[in-house]
């Protein structure tokens, strides 16, 4: 995993991205979001944080023009575009690489770089997007704590009320 803030230029989504000078954004300081990272070297290695999280479903999911066919690039632009979920995100890296973007307390995009044998967990509630890099193939296993589900809400989502609980639960307050 390597995470820092985003430059905002308008080019492909799937470079890089670094801001000049380049800006780290360390794994404790994710945390003050709520984004939880892990390294584990095999898919079986994260049953034990399924169970601590009371994640019953998981799915397999092959992001690449071949896995996703037709469906491609409707698929990468909504992916891309800016949302929250009303559940954790979780998603671990099987194989492949990609980028996932979240917003910091101040608005600003840090890009988190997440390749094989990386988890990452997303609040509900916080905003961000998702895109794959250069290489265009990432092969993720999603946990549900219930049925599979993956409902986009996009921003503007601000009196949500899974929005207000992450913001209260990061020390926000927010005015609607």
């Amino acid at each position: 995993m390597r995470a820092y803030y985003y430059d905002n230029e308008n080019y492909d989504p799937r470079e890089r991205h670094e801001l000049i000078p380049f800006s780290p954004v360390s794994p404790e300081e994710l945390a003050k979001l709520g984004v939880i990272y892990g390294h584990y070297n095999h898919v079986a290695d994260i049953s034990k944080v399924a169970r601590e999280r009371q994640y019953k479903n998981s799915d397999e999911l092959i992001c690449s023009r071949e896995g996703l066919g037709d469906l491609y690039e409707s698929k990468m632009k909504t992916f891309f575009e800016e949302h929250l979920h009303e559940d954790e995100e979780i998603r671990y890296v099987i194989a492949g690489s990609g980028y996932f973007d979240v917003r910091d307390i101040y608005d600003r995009w840090i890009r988190i770089f997440v390749e094989k044998g990386d988890l990452l967990i997303l609040p509900a509630g916080i905003y961000h997007r998702f895109t794959l890099d250069v290489n265009d193939y990432m092969k993720v296993k999603r946990l549900f704590k219930e049925e599979p589900k993956w409902i986009p809400i996009n921003r503007p989502a601000d009196d949500n009320p899974h929005r207000l609980e992450y913001l209260k639960s990061i020390n926000i307050v927010a005015e609607i």
